[in-house]
């Protein structure tokens, strides 16, 4: 789904702002509302940052971004600025362990499979 601006704001590069959306949603428990970048605006270096909504949110959405570009971003009034995706998720419960299972990766980190 496509979220739409409902202000007008200019971003200095290394800003972000909350951008309130005007609605608020309700879905079952085992769904998550995610909120995702725009691949026009992720060009220009614009991202959004948290974004994750449980079923148990019933305030109004927003979108967070933030310009990680080298240029000031204007935002209009009514400009698409995200995307919204409801995924299913699977609610964990962990289970707390002294030691841990082998695998082939191990503790490596980044760069670790050799990529």
């Amino acid at each position: 789904m496509d979220l739409f601006s409902l202000d007008e704001r200019t971003l200095q590069p290394g800003e972000r702002h909350f951008f309130f959306l005007g609605f608020a949603l309700e879905f079952e428990h085992g769904f998550a509302a995610i909120i995702k970048d725009r691949g026009s605006m992720a060009k220009k270096g614009l991202h959004t940052m948290g974004g994750v909504f449980d079923a148990g949110f019933r305030g109004e959405y927003n979108v967070l971004l933030v310009n990680l570009g080298a240029e000031p971003y204007q935002v209009k009034k009514g400009d698409k600025i995200a995307q919204l995706i409801i995924y299913p998720v699977v609610i964990a419960e962990l289970e707390e362990a002294s030691e841990l299972s082998e695998s082939a990766r191990g503790n490596g980190q980044f760069g670790s499979t050799g990529r």
